[in-house]
């Protein structure tokens, strides 16, 4: 017979899972746990003041202890499933909020902005070296500081993250993104190189709040079914930023000889860049929120009802760091990322090496190799959330990489440079659309660890990485030729590969999604849908 309307059904393993133990609920678990204990198939029916147990249709072996117990509840006290923490509460709370757009977009803007700055310079290498009167490597080392700064205060961002939510680093990271473009106007004279060197530093330290974020955002904000594509949106400005980077200074800053004309054109992109800074950090403050309302997904809703005191931020580290495949894909990002920021770094080079007077065509390039990457990042992002196949996906990806890079390294200097643009694309659709890759893949593997806490420390393996490839290149550049600098990234491309094959498909955040829907379709919350009541039974 079907339920009266004013009956709730509550599924009897709601609470109380621990084998008799007793649950969050207080007593109201002892209900669901008794019936556990009995091993009764029963349901608990809420009514508003007491709660009923019907007896399972087919008794158990011991349906007898689920009967002839009685536990009043006050009037307007809480439904049980809510007290519970059970799954209900978590499939009731679920829904995506239409502010999530706007905040991606926001945080892709001003990591798009963030990332125009690391690159700026080493886009016209040569240009700035001449401005300031220093070497190559020194303005090498301008893009090298945002990997430098990274490194030590990962761990204070990120347990900024964890305690302190989402907006805070927002606020910080576009705002310093703010100052340090502010205070590189003031370096507009050769004899001011320290200056800019100040500024760069104050805009490396909003990267540390940038990086981690982009993972992080798509896991609260986002559903399941979207979450690797809003992952890889996120991870697009500071792509785009890089490929804006690549694109604009060459045009705005010609390679002219008079230092003052020089200096007039490198002011214009520092105003340019400290305006769309300043109005991103207002942005910011007006838009950006901390958390939706509610929960975007059923991992993120058991994720939210954890109590605080259970959460150790240093022992989440460690488990991090004794999980055997996220070690291993903490090295293959870094290797794979590590070898993207040297080539950033050194395109410029490489190209006016062997196209001398191209520096428009090499900021091109560089433009090229980012725009196909974005690509294959939205491609490979929109693919993992339709098949979650993660480690078949970011092994593929890994091994075009290696060949794109071989392709590239024999292509460069045939002289002929739309031939340098088409395996520069090949090499940037892979490489470049491995980043994002790389976050969702990590979220799975550490689920339910911190998405911040994962990503920081995959981006750390990336600036020591990025840090030591850029100066080996570098090296290997000056003293012998760019193929041999090539071919270690070749190199360290391919035992990134041999790495990658041996990363276990542990997808723990599925299993949690996966688990709850399927806890959630076997429970009987519309209480029309209920079987039949042989002899309801007051507990």
């Amino acid at each position: 017979a079907p339920c009266p309307p004013a009956a709730r059904a509550l599924p009897g393993l709601a609470a109380g899972r621990g084998g008799g133990g007793e649950g969050r609920a207080g007593g109201t678990s002892r209900v669901a746990a008794a019936s556990e204990r009995g091993g009764a198939a029963g349901w608990v029916f809420w009514t508003g003041g007491e709660l009923s147990l019907a007896e399972p249709a087919l008794p158990g072996p011991g349906a007898a202890h689920g009967a002839g117990m009685v536990l009043q509840e006050p009037a307007g006290a809480p439904s049980p499933l809510t007290a519970a923490g059970g799954v209900g509460d978590a499939a009731a709370e679920v829904q995506l909020s239409r502010l999530r757009w706007a905040v991606l977009l926001l945080f892709s803007s001003y990591s798009l902005c963030n990332a125009f700055q690391w690159i700026q310079y080493g886009s016209i290498n040569n240009v700035f070296t001449r401005f300031y009167g220093v070497s190559p490597f020194a303005i090498d080392w301008l893009s090298m500081s945002y990997m430098l700064i990274y490194i030590p205060l990962l761990f204070p961002v990120a347990w900024l993250l964890d305690k302190k939510g989402l907006r805070l680093i927002a606020l910080a990271g576009s705002a310093l993104n703010a100052v340090g473009a502010w205070v590189k106007l003031g370096s507009l004279k050769p004899r001011l190189f320290p200056v800019t060197v100040l500024g760069q530093v104050i805009c490396g330290l909003a990267q540390v709040f940038i990086l981690g974020m982009p993972s992080r955002i798509a896991s609260v904000w986002f559903g399941s079914q979207e979450v690797s594509t809003a992952c890889s949106i996120a991870v697009f400005g500071n792509q785009l930023g890089i490929a804006v980077g690549f694109l604009v200074p060459p045009v705005l800053i010609p390679n002219v000889e008079d230092v003052e004309k020089l200096a007039y054109h490198i002011s214009i992109m520092f105003f340019m860049t400290a305006g769309v800074a300043s109005a991103l950090f207002i942005l910011v403050i007006i838009v950006f929120k901390e958390k939706p309302p509610n929960p975007p997904s059923r991992a993120q809703a058991l994720i939210q009802s954890r109590p605080a005191a259970e959460y150790s931020y240093v022992q989440s580290i460690l488990r991090l760091l004794r999980n055997a495949n996220f070690l291993l894909l903490m090295i293959t990002y870094g290797l794979n990322v590590g070898c993207f920021y040297a080539l950033s770094t050194l395109l410029n080079r490489m190209v006016i090496h062997h196209y001398p007077g191209e520096e428009v065509n090499a900021g091109r390039i560089g433009l090229t190799i980012i725009l196909s990457g974005m690509a294959g990042a939205l491609i490979s992002g929109i693919w993992l959330d339709k098949t979650k196949t993660y480690k078949q996906t970011t092994l593929v990806v890994y091994i075009m990489s290696l060949v794109g890079m071989i392709v590239y390294t024999f292509t460069l200097s045939l002289g002929h440079l739309w031939v340098v643009f088409v395996t520069a694309g090949l090499l940037g659709f892979f490489m470049t659309g491995y980043l994002p890759l790389g976050f969702e893949f990590a979220a799975e593997l550490t689920y339910p660890e911190s998405e911040g806490t994962s990503s920081g420390l995959l981006n750390v393996s990336a600036q020591i990485f990025g840090i030591a490839l850029t100066i080996s290149q570098g090296q290997i550049m000056d003293r012998f030729e760019t193929k041999a600098g090539n071919l270690l990234l070749c190199s360290v491309l391919f035992l990134g590969t041999i790495m990658t094959a041996f990363i276990k498909a542990d997808l723990r955040r599925q299993r949690a999604n996966l688990e709850n829907e399927q806890t959630v379709s076997k429970s009987p919350f519309n209480p029309c849908c209920a079987p039949a009541i042989s002899s309801g039974q007051h507990l």
